[in-house]
């Protein structure tokens, strides 16, 4: 069974929707690159659960950022994706945390931002204060207040395993859901250890088996860093020439790391000159 899916399903029954998100290898190559805390491990397993479930419920064709800001030791936990469900994720922090740090303690007052970048069309973005006790529990508040739609979600990482679900009354649908209450009733038995190891299937059989289940086809779930050293060096191309000289004059290379996945691409004098020429050259040609 691939640990790395999103699962959609539908209530015939009910005019609710759910989805379930197993995460494994992907969690695991995006905390490869760093040595995190335990707490901010977990932090970042949640938060990639939650922005694979929220893409999907979205409907998001493009691309997609869910952070977390605040005044704590964690001054920012990211995740960014797209509709393809390839995400990556980063934090800053500093100072001793506790494994058993919760949201509060890691984040101190903060809020979170939801960034949606549509292929075609505006970008949206959403503010929530991260006012609840749990990473859950503010997605929750973001969707009461911005999408005015009733939803529970339900957010579980290890180290090693994340996983999440998430109910939803359908969009245009009515705020009060007596179907809606019954289903969140049972969404809320679930267990950590029942979304890591079982399949959607016997998921949803354990705690829907009364009622009428449509699951869709499975949609994989990757780690995938954009950068490279071309994304590098265009970012060089918007820099004056005589200061990246002056940098190169004393450092002898200029370094460009990725903070996602700690790539590192390095360009000495040579490199620049050929930057710049290439540049000139298409700029003539144009």
């Amino acid at each position: 069974m691939s640990k790395d899916i999103l699962n959609r399903y539908l209530f015939d029954d009910a005019d609710v929707r759910g989805q379930t998100v197993q995460l494994e290898a992907s969690y695991q190559e995006m905390l490869s690159a760093h040595t995190y805390p335990i707490a901010i491990q977990n932090l970042l397993g949640e938060l990639m659960a939650a922005t694979s479930l929220l893409t999907a419920t979205l409907k998001l064709d493009g691309d997609i950022s869910v952070q977390v800001q605040g005044d704590g030791p964690v001054s920012l936990a990211v995740i960014n994706g797209n509709n393809q469900q390839q995400l990556r994720g980063v934090s800053r922090w500093q100072g001793n945390i506790s494994d058993d740090a919760d949201l509060s303690q890691l984040m101190g007052k903060g809020h979170m931002v939801i960034t949606l970048t549509p292929s075609n069309g505006e970008r949206y973005q959403g503010v929530v204060a991260l006012e609840q006790p749990t990473l859950a529990g503010c997605l929750e508040q973001y969707f009461a207040q911005s999408e005015q739609l009733p939803t529970t979600i339900r957010l579980f990482a290890n180290g090693k395993q994340a996983a999440g679900m998430l109910l939803q009354v359908l969009p245009g649908e009515s705020k009060h859901n007596e179907a809606y209450e019954h289903l969140e009733q049972l969404t809320s038995t679930i267990k950590a250890e029942e979304l890591f190891e079982l399949e959607a299937t016997e998921v949803l059989h354990r705690l829907y088996h009364q009622e009428a289940v449509r699951l869709f086809d499975p949609i994989p779930v990757t780690f995938r860093c954009t950068c490279s050293r071309e994304r590098s060096a265009q970012a060089l191309r918007t820099i004056a020439k005589s200061e990246l000289d002056a940098i190169l004059a004393e450092q002898g290379k200029i370094e460009m790391g990725c903070e996602y996945c700690n790539s590192n691409y390095s360009f000495d004098s040579i490199d620049i000159e050929a930057l710049f020429k290439n540049a000139a050259a298409t700029d003539i040609q144009q």
